[in-house]
């Protein structure tokens, strides 16, 4: 215990004031100093949430040494800050070949792509950026890194997709194309063979219209998972668009490689697509060319399976057809008649004849029909029967119908009777959505009365968009048009046709008639239209009449008008001959 003693007189004694001053300035002191320790410390505090705020990786490395990483780089890595610092730069990256021997990333370096190592032993790919900085005192190296694994994988399934059918995941057109090049040139290199398989579905078209897009995409996948079925491993297998797919087979020895694989084809089609059982099964037909025998382009080869496979498709769906020399020449002929057929109308080369309708009772003209004929300048006459197909496949017809409605109308307008001229009407031209406007054009344009226009259309324009068809139909009567069913008893034939849509007049085909006085069911065919057109009360007419006999077969059953070569034979335009008869009575027709 501390016990003052009072009897000591205090020699060096502080004034209270500078001891109160004192005091004053060392709490002071203490006071700001912590103030500043709490600045210091809540300032670094911010600048390291700043850095772990980052969307990118941060690592500051000194002499190739790991000092400090941002809570995103630890996330890519795989580990935790606290085991990532005092690590060597190559323990973090996987250098390419050529900066093996550097331990540092230049100062300064631009953006470059890279790997980071993962904990588990993979890889991370990262874009690098290197800046020196003054860190702590010292020089230091911060590396940034920013995560490309979302961007690598959308680039590769850009790239995938660039090269792959989206809804099949088959190699794509672009792809195809270059597989084929790269197999040519090395078959012809090798002196190897290769095939190119062309395959096209039957009934697709009709499946995917009656049962919804929906429904042909299931088809179309399930006819892939079946080509992969059949088809090699070093096969490619494409589908080049809508319903059309191609194979290129290499490796093996030809043509019966791609026979064995046809048939193959073939037969899982059948077992897994019974067209007779299942109304949403499909068929294919094949077309197969073989290099270097088919070709050794590849716009040759792929142009001669193409081909092969148009005459699989017109001599039967559901066979393999192989190209050969003749079949090449079949089509050169057709390629060449489409594109002169394109600039006929152009360079006049189209004409009509006309061939009367008469009245059996007294053999007088009450009609003509507009015929088209086709005068080639090197292959002279060609039948409609071969290039009006083809002006249909091609769209040409289109242009081609236009045109002869309008010569038809023009022509009519020049007689002095007022007969009804005839014009047929293809079905491709019912899939105009403004083939009524274009006819109502023409009327107005030539002045031809609708009430003396008659279109001649057969049950097929019927089977396709049938309610759009019959729609334009009503709107035609409605304005005067009449509307013929032309060769009537073949085809699609449907009594529900004639109920659906009031026809003015039924035209009996010229088949029946050539067989008439043979063949006893053409016979009863014909009675039996005949004796329909009376009940529903049309006029009906019977084409194709080239004897007396059948004209009197005709006659007896009670058909009042016919068309052939007995009453005559299509010709010269009624303007054109009556101005060189200088006759301007009513036609009539001798028996």
């Amino acid at each position: 215990v501390l016990i003052p003693d009072l009897s000591v007189a205090a020699t060096h004694v502080f004034d209270p004031f500078w001891l109160a001053g004192g005091v004053i300035a060392a709490s002071t002191t203490l006071i700001l100093m912590a103030f500043g320790a709490l600045f210091v410390d809540r300032h670094l505090t911010d600048l390291k949430g700043l850095a772990n705020a980052s969307l990118d990786g941060m690592v500051i490395l000194r002499g190739g040494e790991v000092i400090e990483v941002n809570e995103r780089f630890a996330t890519l890595s795989g580990r935790k800050p606290a085991e990532l610092v005092g690590r060597q730069r190559r323990e973090l990256f996987a250098e390419a070949p050529e900066r093996r021997s550097s331990n540092d990333l230049g100062a300064g370096e631009g953006a470059s792509e890279g790997e980071l190592l993962h904990a588990d032993g993979g890889y991370v790919p990262v874009e690098r950026l290197c800046r020196t900085i003054e860190y702590k005192g010292r020089q230091c190296d911060v590396i940034f890194v920013r995560d490309l694994t979302a961007r690598k994988d959308a680039e590769r399934t850009i790239e995938h997709l660039a090269h792959h059918d989206a809804l099949t995941d088959l190699s794509n057109r672009s792809s195809f194309d270059r597989r084929l090049r790269q197999a040519l040139a090395a078959a012809v290199h090798h002196d190897d063979a290769l095939a190119v398989l062309c395959l096209d579905l039957d009934r697709f078209k009709a499946v995917n219209d009656i049962f919804g897009h929906g429904e042909g995409d299931r088809i179309l996948r399930k006819v892939a998972d079946i080509l992969r079925a059949a088809a090699g491993e070093a096969d490619t297998i494409a589908r080049l668009g809508g319903d059309e797919f191609a194979i290129v087979q290499t490796g093996a020895a030809q043509p019966e490689a791609a026979r064995l694989l046809a048939d193959r084809i073939l037969k899982l089609f059948s077992e897994e697509m019974d067209t007779r059982r299942d109304p949403m099964a499909v068929g294919v037909s094949i077309g197969v060319a073989i290099c270097p025998g088919d070709g050794t382009t590849a716009e040759r080869l792929y142009g001669n399976a193409d081909t092969a496979l148009h005459r699989a498709k017109q001599t039967g769906q559901g066979i393999a057809c192989f190209f050969d020399a003749e079949m090449d020449a079949a089509v050169r002929t057709r390629r060449q008649i489409e594109n002169d057929l394109r600039h006929a109308v152009v360079r006049r080369q189209l004409f009509l004849e006309y061939q009367p309708l008469v009245d059996v009772r007294d053999d007088r003209i009450v009609g003509y029909e507009a015929l088209l004929r086709w005068r080639h300048p090197d292959r002279g006459l060609v039948g409609p029967n071969l290039f009006i197909p083809i002006a249909e496949e091609s769209g040409s017809i289109i242009q081609i119908g236009e045109w002869v409605l309008e010569e038809a109308c023009s022509e009519a307008v020049r007689w002095h009777e007022p007969l009804p001229v005839s014009v047929n009407v293809s079905l491709v031209q019912f899939l105009l959505p403004n083939l009524f406007d274009r006819i109502e054009s023409i009327l107005m344009r030539t002045g031809l009365g609708a009430r003396r226009l008659e279109l001649e259309i057969t049950e097929a324009a019927l089977m396709h968009n049938r309610d759009d068809v019959l729609a334009t139909l009503v709107r035609l009567r409605l304005l005067g048009v009449r509307i013929v069913m032309d060769d009537f008893g073949t085809g699609h034939s449907s009594l529900s046709n004639l109920q659906t849509f009031p026809f003015d007049k039924l035209k009996i085909d010229c088949s029946f008639t050539a067989s008439l006085d043979k063949d006893p069911a053409a016979h009863a065919i014909i009675r039996a239209i005949i004796a329909l057109g009376h009940s529903l009360n049309l006029p009906v007419v019977t084409e194709g009449v080239e004897t007396e006999r059948q004209r009197q077969i005709i006659v007896d059953e009670g058909c009042r008008q016919i068309q052939g070569f007995l009453t005559g034979r299509p010709g010269l335009a009624p303007s054109v001959d009556a101005a060189s008869s200088s006759s301007t009575m009513p036609h009539r027709v001798g028996a």
